[in-house]
């Protein structure tokens, strides 16, 4: 069996009989089916039957089934009902409004609500660029979607991608100490996207952009930060790409190779994979190529949409044309933003020595992680069960915090470059390793150096 993820945890409510010797019987079939036990509790206890609380992890839902059939064969026992833990965290939702100021007297009430809040609202009438500093907006961002793209399970709908929403507006929370909103939007259409967002934009102070399908995601943002005088980020495009940027420079640091030197295979021309090779190009790089689901895009290719023809217009300069294994004979990179499966391990073994691969599809990888380390000197992915997982968490929540502290109008490439070497630089040279090239999500320096880069940067 695969690694047991605590996304497929489950906990099975068992009846049994009064020997307490089953417990251990229970546990012996949950090894023996490839779960791991991570608790078990008696609820109650009599002189008929015991009742048994048991949690356990699973590598997805259908070995969750076939670890709950090995229950059910144990003697003596009745499985009387099977929780999932990831749904159970998610009843009622994960979010929640609380107030900031106490609520307990009269006095109280006609501070923080009326007349008091009259003279509040008048004085901001007076002078609106006291909003930022007297209300909610100098801490709150809006993260916006049309449920187009969530995650790797595509077009499902503004109520599906609500889950997703409120899970990104708890990350905001804990690690950027931000009040996110999940803004789930019952249209696909770019005007109406793009107007509903402007006419909200009053109570943010910045939009985050979350799951919106390109090419469409393109014109929102491009509209939006022309009409807005917030800044809009778009996570999916440039959350990957300040992330990506850092751990490739510290996987550069690991092979003594220079970003200006090597030569990167991104394997996905959409928003992900476009943003990327911007923020490369930007950042230094001197040899850039991309290939889609059709293989390398080359500008002197006539059968490009106009999206795929300006990219390739900034890349392949020496015009390179083929599948994506022609494209991988003798780079140095390979940056994959695309599809399951994509990248037989033994190609790698056509890349320059010290080659590095990136693997991002989610769930599953164009390659799998352990394959690719048998040919590759560095390997990371989006995966939590492998080194080097590549997580926009280690973006967003420092980037919002440091332009809301700001006070910033919009968001600026030297921006994103220099959040990308703030996430580097957190690695310490001593810490430095080909498994060790990008911080945990959970180190403190994170948020605090993306912020501080973010309120620097000219």
């Amino acid at each position: 069996m695969s690694a047991t993820p605590s996304s497929y945890s489950i906990t099975m409510r068992l009846h049994t009989v009064p020997d307490h010797g089953v417990v251990g019987a229970v546990a012996t079939a949950i090894a023996h089916a490839g779960g791991i036990v991570t608790a078990i509790d008696v609820a109650d206890s009599s002189h008929e039957r015991l009742v048994v609380d048991v949690t356990c992890s699973a590598a997805d839902a259908d070995h969750a089934e076939v670890v709950t059939a090995a229950v059910r064969k144990v003697e003596g026992v009745e499985v009387y009902k099977v929780s999932d833990r990831t749904f159970l965290l998610h009843i009622g939702g994960k979010i929640e409004v609380t107030s900031k100021v106490p609520l307990r007297t009269r006095d109280d009430l006609s501070m923080a609500y009326t007349p008091g809040v009259g003279r509040v609202s008048l004085a901001l009438a007076r002078n609106p660029e006291d909003v930022r500093r007297l209300t909610i907006k100098g801490n709150s961002v809006a993260v916006v979607t049309d449920g187009s793209a969530v995650l790797g399970l595509g077009n499902i709908g503004p109520g599906a991608a609500l889950p997703v929403m409120e899970g990104k507006a708890a990350l905001f929370k804990r690690f950027g100490d931000i009040d996110a909103w999940p803004i789930c939007l019952d249209t696909q259409d770019t005007d109406e996207i793009v107007r509903t967002v402007e006419l909200i934009a009053p109570g943010f102070g910045g939009i985050n952009l979350e799951d919106i399908a390109a090419p469409r995601c393109f014109e929102v943002e491009r509209r939006l930060r022309e009409s807005l005088d917030i800044p809009v980020f778009h996570d999916d495009q440039h959350g990957t790409a300040i992330v990506v940027l850092a751990a490739l420079t510290n996987a550069l640091r690991c092979v003594d190779k220079k970003l200006a030197d090597v030569r990167i295979v991104v394997s996905g021309a959409g928003a992900a994979g476009s943003a990327i090779v911007t923020l490369l190009l930007a950042g230094g790089a001197g040899d850039v190529v991309v290939c889609d689901i059709h293989g390398i895009l080359s500008a002197d290719d006539d059968t490009l949409s106009p999206a795929m023809a300006e990219l390739a217009t900034r890349t392949n300069a020496s015009r390179l044309r083929g599948d994506l294994h022609d494209a991988l004979r003798g780079s140095d990179v390979f940056i994959g933003v695309s599809a399951p499966g994509i990248l037989p391990a033994e190609w790698i073994a056509d890349m320059a020595e010290d080659a590095v691969v990136f693997a991002l599809a989610n769930p599953d990888p164009e390659v799998d992680p352990a394959d690719a380390e048998r040919y590759a000197a560095v390997v990371a992915s989006g995966r939590s069960d492998f080194p080097n997982q590549i997580n926009n968490v280690l973006a967003f929540p420092g980037v919002f915090r440091g332009l809301l502290d700001a006070r910033a109008t919009e968001i600026t490439t030297e921006m994103l470059l220099k959040a990308a070497q703030a996430i580097a630089h957190v690695v310490k040279d001593d810490e430095l390793n080909a498994n060790f090239i990008i911080p945990t999500v959970f180190h403190p320096d994170v948020p605090k150096a993306v912020a501080a880069a973010i309120r620097g940067a000219d």
